[in-house]
């Protein structure tokens, strides 16, 4: 297998509006990020990819994009981002910015153009479509609720928007679109990035038929079948690895929701020029219900690893995997795939993270994992900010299809919010992350959860971390050792051996709250030296049982 540094790296997802604030403004900052550069590499991380700083009138939180050559102006100026670029690359850390170019914001000079006439040059970035019957021109739903057709009185006509409304979509079919991105993909590769993010690329390929989708019982119809890895989109990425990602030394991962394996080879195959690898969601978009992720029902354990397993023998030895369990649209991993109960917070975000950190794939550790940190489970609409919780909740609510009380319930577990409060540094009022008003809550619990208290305590959620992050920087086995599955069928259990010529690992975890009983393969059973373990175990006799969340990693050479 091809040694490269993009597999043996550890990324850190800074999202910026929560991160640290350096002027008191309640808004996490550039300056911010700056100030925190050597907690990151005392972490070990060595890439961020840092969500959207581009100028935006943050509709949805800077994915709304009005200007893709200057910074946002609460995050500070286009020095600030050189000096931060610099700061992280003198520290041995590689920046990945977060590509946004299935859509624009409304407020973008091209889509202010578009709409003004028919005739206009830059109409045709923009996906318009004349009203059919005198209403949209299919059905589709946008991800964020209500019709993905925005009618605009001016021109008559209806455009295109996947997501909120104030992000109409580009017209990928347009040739001077597609330069357009890739000229500005340029700049940023001149400025001495290191990479892309690239949010929803799957979706920049619509059918160009624009057939209604089917409704699934509700309101819209899905625009999925059409939309998502659409006709065109493996040539536009080729064209754009030809233009821009051939040219320089960069990492790139895709947002591909609802891939599938085959599709994920398609879009990160070794052959295939395409992107390095992609975002796959199968394993965090378990346990939806009828109105898909607004549920309080809790995931199935046997699902989970069923789905984990399969991407890692099935992309083995043709594309290469993105490991992780949280980001900024997901709620927090311990909250959701382990235990937050104080007596379990920190053993199973340990647990969690030796499950991931010693697979096969590119770890993603989102801000604050490192340190356990939990959903916030607000009990009022009034304190979340999340476009889609909102929108969701007014339209669930009215159309009757859900009480308020049960979706107040859903937004406490699944909420994006969750995962947008600000980073717990310290036990200071706003928790480190600002002296002014957060523009969004702290989570209460940052008097018992924050970095101060767990750099001090060698046995905190950050030093394990820590010691994850430095045996894969440590031991080629667990970047490029290969993955097999144990104990495929256990209720608790999830366990996996890694081999790479005469090394062999073992991981074990019990994803639990109760006692697990396993017997160790015998390969494991004498001479097998423990590498990390988040319970303190010493002894390991063939027959364990394991307590709750409690994970190990042992390591045998013949």
């Amino acid at each position: 297998m091809k040694k490269t540094w993009w597999k043996e790296s550890v990324v850190y997802q800074i999202y910026p509006k929560s991160f640290k604030d350096s002027n008191g403004d309640g808004i996490g900052d550039i300056r911010g990020i700056i100030e925190k550069l050597d907690y990151l590499k005392e972490l070990g991380v060595n890439v961020l990819w840092i969500s959207p700083m581009l100028e935006s009138p943050q509709d949805d939180n800077g994915y709304d994009i009005s200007d893709y050559r200057k910074i946002y102006k609460d995050y500070g100026t286009m020095e600030d981002y050189e000096t931060l670029l610099a700061e992280a690359h003198k520290r041995g850390i590689k920046i990945l910015m977060d590509l946004v170019v299935n859509h624009t914001s409304d407020e973008h000079s091209w889509f202010v153009e578009s709409r003004k006439s028919k005739d206009n040059p830059y109409r045709d970035y923009y996906i318009w479509r004349n009203p059919v019957n005198g209403k949209e021109p299919n059905n589709w739903g946008g991800v964020f609720g209500g019709s993905a057709w925005e009618y605009d009185a001016q021109t008559d006509m209806y455009y295109l928007h996947l997501f909120s409304k104030k992000q109409p979509d580009l017209n990928w079919e347009n040739d001077k679109v597609r330069r357009e991105v890739y000229d500005m993909m340029k700049f940023w590769c001149e400025k001495g990035i290191d990479g892309f993010r690239m949010d929803v690329i799957s979706m920049i390929s619509k059918d160009q038929a624009f057939p209604d989708g089917e409704t699934h019982g509700g309101l819209y119809g899905d625009f999925g079948p059409y939309s998502v890895h659409g006709p065109r989109v493996h040539e536009y990425l080729q064209e754009m690895n030809r233009e821009v990602l051939s040219k320089y030394d960069v990492m790139t991962v895709g947002e591909t929701s609802g891939v599938t394996i085959e599709e994920a080879q398609k879009y990160a195959g070794d052959d295939r020029e395409e992107l390095n690898m992609v975002f796959q969601f199968e394993h965090v978009e378990i346990g939806g219900g009828d109105y898909g992720k607004w549920t309080t029902e809790r995931y199935d354990f046997k699902e989970f690893k069923k789905i984990m397993i399969k991407w890692q023998e099935e992309l083995a030895g043709k594309a290469w995997n993105s490991l992780f369990l949280g980001n900024h649209d997901q709620p927090r991993s311990v909250s959701r795939f382990g235990n937050d109960n104080p007596a379990y917070r920190d053993i199973s975000a340990k647990m969690l993270a030796t499950c991931l950190h010693m697979m096969q794939g590119t770890p993603y550790v989102y801000q604050g994992e490192e340190l356990g940190m939990t959903n916030i489970y607000f009990d009022k609409l009034e304190d979340y900010r999340d476009i889609e919780s909102l929108h969701y909740f007014t339209e669930l609510t009215e159309s009757g299809r859900l009480t308020p009380e049960y979706m107040m319930k859903c937004l406490m577990l699944r909420s994006r919010d969750n995962a947008r409060t600000p980073m717990q540094w310290d036990t200071s009022a706003g928790a480190g992350f600002t002296t002014g008003e957060p523009w969004i809550k702290v989570n209460p619990n940052y008097q018992q959860i924050n970095a101060a208290d767990q750099l001090k305590d060698p046995d905190s959620v950050f030093h394990y971390y820590q010691k994850l992050i430095r045996l894969r920087k440590e031991m080629d086995i667990i970047v490029y050792g290969e993955f097999e599955a144990l104990y495929r069928d256990h209720d608790q259990i999830f366990a996996y051996t890694r081999k790479l010529g005469s090394e062999k690992l073992l991981t074990v975890c019990n994803f639990s709250a109760q006692e697990a009983e396993m017997e160790l393969p015998e390969t494991f059973a004498e001479g097998a030296q423990c590498l990390i373990t988040n319970m303190g175990r010493t002894v390991f006799d063939r027959k364990i049982v394991l307590n709750p969340y409690e994970a190990f990693v042992l390591y045998k050479k013949d």
